[in-house]
């Protein structure tokens, strides 16, 4: 047999069988997502207040530094959805002002140059509208109500991720130990180094894509505020929640605070934050993942780009979310894991 054939059926006999234990993975994830998605968000929590917590941690008990921790951290996102939810109330009465405005000025561009759109089109997409709404009324209250059983889903969900993530703060490293110890003895050595990589890795990424985050919420912020858009708290922590989508979250949110715009302030307007989603793609591309990320995430941007697209097709934004940390750590895992059995080899 060519050596060049049996190399290539011997890697992908290798690839069919981790391309079936990843859909097997994700099959089992699937009928038990609530559970994971509460393990996901508790290790992000653990991620981001493990330091915290430690810091505390020298001038009061390890149990009541984990507790100041998570109580402070609460009350902040709370307070931040108190303000947002203010800011929204506050300005809910010129909004709607405004909007109508906005989509009178929407509607005369479309029929102007070069689109022209007949009148009589408008007109009749608002009446199919109405009478779509009119006619779905029992469908769309039944939604809503399906909705109530969505948001005991949802606080039930972060109630277990906090549950976790006060045992993972508290004592994660007794725990990690403690599973380490059921293995046989053979594979808790390559099980220790695979889980320190494997944390590393989730941890610089996890505060890594916070930091992006949150320099493009304050960048979209203050543009947005400087250019008098409306709500522009909301969509500041809508481009903050966005850009945990690589590549693709932060101009969708942009795209978004640009309708707005266009709504409220006109063409101009929403043209320059056309322009600003160009420029903030360039900050986090060439500065600030760079920077930030650079040491903890090394895959190519194509990578990347697979990996949130494969997500999103296979769990929707969640999948989103979690593709690049999880192909990042199963890289890490690989490279560290081949890195060791490269030392013995040389040193045997």
């Amino acid at each position: 047999m060519n050596p060049a054939l049996r190399t290539t059926a011997a890697y992908a006999w290798r690839i069919l069988v981790v391309g079936a234990a990843v859909y097997a993975a994700f099959s089992v994830l699937g009928q038990f997502h609530e559970v994971a998605v509460a393990v996901f968000l508790g290790l992000v929590g653990t991620a981001i207040l493990r330091p915290v917590a430690d810091l505390l941690a020298r001038a009061m008990p390890r149990p009541l530094a984990v507790a100041v921790a998570l109580i402070g951290s609460i009350v902040l996102v709370l307070g931040i959805l108190t303000l947002v939810g203010e800011a929204v109330a506050g300005e809910s009465a010129g909004l709607e002002r405004e909007f109508g405005e906005g989509l009178r000025r929407i509607e005369r561009w479309l029929e102007g140059p070069p689109f022209r759109l007949d009148p009589k089109a408008l007109d009749d997409l608002q009446s199919r509208t109405g009478q779509f709404l009119s006619s779905h009324r029992s469908a769309l209250i039944s939604t809503a109500l399906s909705g109530v059983g969505r948001v005991v889903e949802v606080v039930t969900v972060f109630v277990l991720a906090l549950f976790c993530s006060v045992f993972f703060i508290h004592s994660g490293d007794h725990l990690w130990s403690w599973f380490s110890d059921q293995l046989p003895q053979t594979a808790r050595v390559r099980v220790t180094i695979a889980g320190r990589a494997a944390w590393r890795t989730f941890t610089g990424y996890t505060r890594g894509i916070v930091l992006v985050a949150a320099t493009n919420a304050i960048l979209v912020g203050l543009a947005l505020f400087a250019l008098g858009v409306p709500l522009a708290l909301p969509l500041a922590l809508l481009e903050f929640f966005a850009a945990f989508v690589p590549l693709v979250g932060s101009p969708i949110a942009l795209a978004v605070a640009a309708v707005v715009a266009l709504a409220s302030k006109g063409v101009l307007v929403a043209g320059i934050i056309v322009a600003l989603i160009v420029i903030i793609g360039q900050i986090e591309g060439h500065l600030l993942h760079p920077l930030v990320l650079s040491w903890a995430v090394r895959l190519h941007p194509v990578v990347v780009a697979l990996a949130v697209i494969g997500g999103a097709i296979t769990a929707g934004v969640l999948g989103a979310v979690v593709a690049v940390p999880l192909v990042s750590v199963a890289w890490s895992v690989y490279q560290t894991l081949r890195q060791a059995r490269n030392s013995v080899r040389a040193e045997t």
